[in-house]
């Protein structure tokens, strides 16, 4: 398997003048960026500009096109099982149980040909390829030593490249990142046929990027970092200030595919996405034991936000979480065939007049008869019943309350609507939420 070894690498011409801009800098609010020099300027116009391509000012029909695919993958599974004898279950049919899946799960090959799984992604992040076309990398060595030149081999030096690269792992391990992760864009983190934690050290962070594909991880008891001098590509070292203890954090940040990851116990949030990130799927993976768990959009005082685009699909909300699942502001929230088993407080919130879909999930609300409502309103009701909250074909149990506002949305005639799959069928599509154990030869 071909490695990285020609990869660019470079060292700055002035680190000191680097060190001092550092050192008088200010922080910039929100940012974690210490100094917001030319190089940042640069890909701050880009990531605008990528995020105005990725909008879609129809996002009804995204909506459509991922419950069409729902319903031509579960037709497909049935035929496949009544085509095969029971007596044969143990070779039976691939048991990939959801269109994204079933893109690539079923596949022997799944091991040398794992660029397949950049056409796999569906919903508002169906656009995102990460590494296609890129050089394989692979990890060899789980350390974190030096954010400034960090050394060939690590996980670090391979997310800060040049150009498309598919990166993987030589074996299992453990990576206790010494700050924050900071990826570039057209990048895919691919930890199948190892079983990778991201743990007890700081998080992921996909900042003024795009194309990112962060697929089959554990991400746990991330905690925060203070920051200081830090690269973010061959060529470039800039200063970033605190990161809270986020697991996955996206910010400024476009066509994002996040998939089979396990996560919990992060200091902060477990996914955060933010300024103006759009072009986002969020799907199967499996969250455990935290508060505050997706934070949609930061801030009150951004409207910018509205241009935010998410699906978050076939995801299991399990044992130990609070709330916000997600909490959401502005933008346009595609929630599709999740399994809610459990919440403390509530499941979906939101300000600022987001547009929530619930379609075809699972609530099972908790023994605690002040936690049964589904949904939190930040605002009086006289403002959050305009907004569009809409539930279709959700499956509620032990209680579970969703209040609905602003009716069936205005801009699409709903007899145009591609139902979702009910709520009874998350189980199955659900199944394997959460990382893979993905053996070599062997369908995942």
């Amino acid at each position: 398997m071909e490695t990285t070894t020609k990869l660019r690498w470079s060292r700055p011409g002035s680190f000191l003048l680097v060190a001092a801009a550092f050192l008088a800098s200010a922080a910039a609010s929100g940012v974690n960026v210490g100094q917001f020099d030319d190089h940042l300027q640069k890909r701050k116009e880009l990531a605008e500009a990528s995020a105005r391509e990725a909008y879609r000012p129809d996002p009804y029909n995204v909506t459509n096109s991922f419950n069409a695919a729902v319903h031509r993958a579960v037709s497909s599974s049935r035929r496949e099982m009544r085509e095969r004898p029971r007596k044969h279950k143990k070779r039976g049919p691939c048991r990939a149980t959801n269109p994204i899946d079933k893109c690539w799960r079923c596949r022997r090959d799944w091991a040398t040909d794992r660029q397949r799984l950049a056409r796999c992604a569906r919903g508002f992040g169906h656009a995102t390829t990460g590494g296609l076309g890129g050089k394989i990398y692979v990890v060899t060595d789980p350390t974190d030593l030096d954010v400034v030149n960090p050394r060939p081999g690590t996980l670090r030096w391979g997310v800060i490249q040049p150009g498309p690269l598919w990166i993987i792992f030589a074996r299992s391990m453990i990576i206790q990142l010494s700050q924050e992760l900071l990826m570039s864009s057209d990048k895919t983190i691919d930890g199948r046929g190892a079983q990778v934690h991201i743990a007890n050290g700081a998080g992921i962070t996909v900042q003024l990027a795009q194309n990112v594909i962060i697929h089959n991880l554990h991400v746990h008891d991330v905690k925060h970092t203070m920051g200081g001098l830090m690269r973010d590509s061959p060529t470039h070292i800039g200063s970033r200030t605190r990161a809270d203890g986020d697991g996955i954090s996206l910010f400024s940040a476009t066509n994002v595919w996040i998939d089979h990851i396990s996560m919990s116990n992060c200091e902060d949030g477990l996914i955060d996405v933010v300024q103006s990130s759009t072009g986002i799927t969020i799907s199967n993976c499996h969250f455990t034991n935290h508060n505050d768990v997706m934070l949609f959009g930061a801030s009150d005082s951004w409207p910018q936000d509205q241009i935010m685009q998410i699906t978050v699909a076939f995801n299991h909300f399990g044992r130990g979480l609070v709330q916000r699942m997600p909490r959401c502001r502005w933008g346009f929230f595609h929630v599709v065939n999740n399994d809610y088993t459990h919440w403390l407080m509530y499941a979906i919130g939101g300000g600022d007049a987001p547009t929530i879909i619930s379609q075809g999930n699972r609530y099972i609300a908790p023994p605690n008869i002040a936690a049964k409502v589904i949904t939190k309103h930040y605002a009086e009701e006289g403002v959050w019943k305009n907004w569009v909250w809409h539930t279709e074909d959700d499956l509620f149990m032990n209680g579970a309350i969703f209040n609905p506002s602003g009716g069936a949305p205005k801009q699409v005639d709903t007899n145009e609507w591609v139902k979702p799959k009910p709520g009874t069928y998350v189980t199955r599509l659900t199944r394997f939420s959460g990382t893979l154990s993905c053996c070599t030869g062997k369908p995942c």
